[in-house]
């Protein structure tokens, strides 16, 4: 396929625009440092200038245009007051998506740390570590588009006379059990699309964890093995508390990408069968439905509850410096 200039001027318009503009604002930076001294907080913000640009043209207008949008009808002609808001907390399709997403926000921080925790404690002081690490950070490698279609196969049903290409239900069939439809029953099938989410998670922590455990000075934990603590004893009353800092930080980071849920959904049940999270929904009001204003105030909700975990991650980065 040739490339049409005369059909995408406007575009190329748009891109010189854009070019133009900042390196207008970096030649007005330039002339400012240069004509004078400068205090050194006005030389900050000078020279912060082009970033702060940037993010309020690609983040804050785009967040107020959101936020102007939930308060509209459709695509966002006529003004709709609460209206988006008040079918979020009563349509029911918005209610099980809410449900689902705080699901996935108890359950999967969690999980996902604690079988990191387990497989870091196991790994961090062994020969093997660097080996054993990259195996679980594999997944990670893997698109959560890609983690979604692999777990759809594990998931897979065929009927008890067809041949099962599912692993799950292979083993359910050579174990003499009936294959069941794994990803249909509600709400077990949102704990399936967990597993998958805590099985791409997992390594993130694992890997984090065990650099934390290999910091725990090896004074600590030898003189508790010399008064006669158990290993357990030792991983509970030393390791843990030693590495607590990079525990929140692993679970107030696996909470925010949890609420961004949405691929490992799309490819595997497309939201059906009461699978749907708050990211899913979104982008079917907003892309499927054309209904721009409920996607608008789903976006805004999601918003308000992944802002909480933020300012608990920067509270927490402040205090370890």
């Amino acid at each position: 396929m040739s490339f049409d200039a005369v059909a995408q001027q406007p575009k190329l318009l748009y891109l010189f625009q854009g070019v133009a503009a900042f390196a207008a604002v970096v030649a007005l930076i330039l002339l400012a440092l240069h004509r004078g001294p400068v205090r050194r907080r006005a030389a900050a913000l000078i020279l912060l200038a082009p970033a702060l640009l940037l993010l309020a043209v690609g983040l804050v207008l785009p967040g107020l245009r959101t936020l102007a949008l939930s308060f509209t009808h459709g695509g966002g002609g006529t003004w709709a007051g609460f209206d988006n808001y008040v079918w979020m907390f009563t349509d029911h399709r918005a209610l099980v998506a809410l449900r689902n997403t705080l699901a996935w926000v108890v359950l999967v921080p969690p999980a996902s740390t604690a079988v990191g925790l387990l497989y870091a404690a196991a790994v961090a002081r062994s020969r093997f570590r660097a080996f054993a690490l990259s195996l679980v950070l594999t997944p990670m490698a893997i698109s959560f588009v890609g983690a979604g279609v692999v777990w759809k196969f594990v998931y897979a049903y065929r009927p008890a006379e067809a041949g099962q290409i599912g692993l799950l239900n292979q083993f359910v069939v050579a174990l003499g059990g009936e294959p069941r439809q794994w990803l249909v029953d509600s709400p077990w099938n949102v704990l399936f699309l967990i597993v998958a989410m805590v099985w791409t998670q997992a390594g993130f922590a694992a890997v984090l964890l065990a650099a934390a455990i290999r910091a725990v000075p090896a004074e600590l934990t030898e003189a508790a093995r010399l008064d006669g603590a158990s290993p357990r004893q030792i991983f509970r009353r030393i390791t843990l508390p030693s590495i607590r800092p990079t525990l929140l930080v692993v679970l107030l980071a696996q909470g925010i990408g949890t609420f961004k849920a949405f691929d490992i959904v799309k490819t595997t049940t497309g939201g059906q069968f009461d699978t749907g999270v708050l990211a899913h929904e979104m982008y079917d009001q907003a892309f499927r439905y054309g209904e721009t204003g409920r996607g608008a105030a789903l976006a805004v909700l999601l918003f308000l509850l992944v802002t909480p975990f933020v300012a608990h991650q920067v509270r927490a980065q402040r205090r370890t410096r």
